[in-house]
């Protein structure tokens, strides 16, 4: 398996990665988490759309070929460092979650190195609880959040820095 150190390189957001996240389609049930356009987002400032909550918590996850492979937000709580994570849709499946995860978690932790670091996922996206499993990640809360959907179901799932478990 290739190592994830080399084969993904985690750096800051820039303007014309954010514009493509907002141009990736996802396949259903996985389309919640397609983004609205890039004038949208930049005209309301939201998300990554807002270039000071850009510069702070986003990046980009580029491949060892440059390309752009996914992104991140790594959010800072009390103690604890939120992870968002979005691959790239054509990315997906392919078995290239684990050192992707793994590359956000290492640049999580040098950015913030003595919180813990966490997740939220929706509790019927088996594809991704099984790569953030793989990724060191151990379901440790279950509970009902707010989405645009109205309330649905998540787990809360921790970082456990040993990999003794991995699979």
């Amino acid at each position: 398996m290739m190592n994830s150190s080399s084969y993904f390189k985690v750096i800051p957001m820039e303007e014309s990665h954010a514009q493509d996240i907002c141009s990736w389609v996802y396949d259903p049930p996985y389309d919640i988490y397609s983004f609205d356009s890039w004038e949208q987002m930049k005209s309301l400032e939201i998300e990554f759309g807002d270039p000071q909550l850009r510069r702070e918590q986003y990046v980009s996850v580029l491949a060892n070929t440059g390309e752009l492979a996914g992104f991140a937000q790594i959010f800072p709580m009390v103690g604890v460092s939120r992870l968002g994570i979005g691959m790239r849709p054509d990315w997906c499946g392919q078995g290239r979650g684990k050192s992707f995860v793994q590359a956000v978690v290492h640049e999580a932790l040098r950015r913030y190195p003595h919180h813990e670091v966490d997740l939220e996922v929706l509790t019927w996206n088996e594809r991704a609880i099984r790569t953030y499993e793989k990724a060191g990640f151990q379901i440790t809360d279950q509970y009902e959040r707010r989405t645009p959907d109205g309330m649905k179901p998540f787990y809360c799932m921790v970082y456990h820095n040993d990999q003794s478990h991995s699979g």
